[in-house]
């Protein structure tokens, strides 16, 4: 008994050395971190990738064509390698937590720099000036951290992004050309108007005509039942806490035209869509069981305004094809989703921004590597090359928007590997 009580106290003391070994010795990186006037660090947890994780948040200007104006602090996050170890920034279009995992960074054995997107969650300035949220003053924000981490790692730094994150690592790109060694922008559109009309025409092709069949009688049959589906789909509402934006028969229609979208997107399952024999309780379930309402929830739409405006200022997005509906819808009188961007603010759509983007991609655009799923709706409004730069675009085969190189097959992923091993002068592990 006494044997064993030593050994616990010994283990105990041994732990607690650990800890505060830990805890006073601090390590080069951290040293650099403390010694810059416009970052506060803290501490994280990291996973066997990396050997320090740090969340950031960053001083920023909220005009940085006015650097000496108002600020803000953007939140960032470091999972370190080593200095000495190459660098992927992922420029995210949204809001960020520390706990993502990088294909790109695991698979180069890099360094990982999470940026979250100014104007969502803790990047977001005290007083939200519209007027600064635009692709050249995100792409400013990457700029300056970039540089700044340039001074501790000098290694080859790769830019990327998933989505309207894929498009923010583009715009970055399209300001701050040398910034970066390489980029690889998953599942990223270049919009052409305001409401894309590219995606119709999309929809209207994509898979196989049985499925867009199904697709189409699902959506006819939803509507025909809608009196009878939505109390079911209030009462999961009122369960779950979510409150609508709009009105809840609106948001129903709403959500049975963004459905065909949503579909090929994610899912592409026609067996799994419900028949016209199904019950109005089942195809409740169904639809919510998509988090489709979520889309229409008071909480979300403050969650991702941000986006709306750069989507109805700048970016661009979709609406919706109502012709084969006419005789069904009766809230939804435009099909737009400009009404659920911010309204206190004058929406005034920049028509020449994505346009010189697009051409600057065809004619300019060195090093990247677009990632595309071919099913995914968003392909429709991808880049397009011309042969004029080295870039390369490669499109999964009946992909969807979670494509990813790990899904290509063999030869595919070698022209990836290979490919980013002659622009960053590394060697891939197979």
């Amino acid at each position: 008994m006494k044997g064993k009580i030593l050994l616990t106290i010994a283990c105990t003391l041994f732990l607690f050395s650990k800890i505060t070994f830990a805890q006073e010795t601090k390590t080069k990186l951290f040293e650099w971190l403390k010694s810059k006037s416009e970052i506060d660090i803290k501490e994280i947890t990291y996973s066997d990738n990396y050997n320090e994780a740090y969340e950031i948040m960053i001083e920023q200007p909220v005009d940085h064509k006015n650097p000496d104006g108002d600020k803000f602090r953007q939140q960032i996050f470091l999972f370190n390698v080593n200095e000495n170890s190459p660098v992927v920034i992922e420029l995210d279009g949204y809001d960020v937590d520390g706990k993502r995992k990088n294909e790109l960074s695991q698979l180069l054995k890099s360094n990982y720099i999470l940026v979250e997107h100014r104007y969502f969650a803790e990047s977001t300035p005290e007083n939200k000036n519209w007027q600064y949220l635009n692709i050249e003053q995100a792409a400013g924000d990457a700029h300056r951290i970039i540089q700044l981490f340039k001074e501790y790692y000098k290694n080859k730094w790769v830019s990327t992004g998933i989505s309207k994150g894929g498009q923010t690592t583009i715009y970055h790109r399209y300001f701050y050309n040398d910034d970066v060694d390489a980029s690889v922008p998953y599942v990223a559109p270049i919009n052409l108007a305001k409401e894309d009309p590219r995606i119709f025409t999309f929809l209207n092709n994509v898979g196989d005509e049985s499925c867009r069949h199904i697709i189409k009688e699902f959506q006819r049959n939803a509507l025909a039942k809608k009196t009878e589906i939505l109390p079911i789909i209030l009462k999961k509402a009122e369960a779950d806490g979510i409150e609508f934006v709009i009105d809840p028969m609106m948001a129903f229609e709403y959500a049975i035209l963004e459905y065909p979208f949503y579909f090929w997107q994610w899912d592409d399952n026609c067996a799994g869509v419900p028949g016209t024999y199904v019950s109005c309780e089942k195809i409740a379930d169904y639809l919510w069981g998509l988090k489709f309402f979520d889309l229409y929830d008071v909480k979300e739409l403050k969650r991702i305004e941000s986006f709306f405006y750069q989507a109805y200022t700048e970016i661009g997005y979709y609406g919706y094809d109502i012709t084969d509906f006419n005789d069904l819808i009766t809230e939804v009188k435009n099909p737009t989703n400009e009404i659920f961007a911010p309204k206190e603010v004058n929406l005034k759509y920049n028509y020449e921004s994505m346009q010189k983007v697009y051409e600057w991609i065809m004619n300019e655009g060195q090093n990247f590597i677009f990632i595309y799923g071919e099913y995914d709706p968003w392909n429709a409004s991808s880049v397009q090359l011309n042969g004029t730069t080295n870039s390369i675009k490669m499109v999964k085969k009946a992909g969807s928007h979670a494509t990813r190189i790990k899904h290509f097959n063999n030869e595919e992923k070698e022209l990836i590997y290979s490919t980013l091993e002659k622009w960053l002068d590394i060697k891939i592990n197979r």
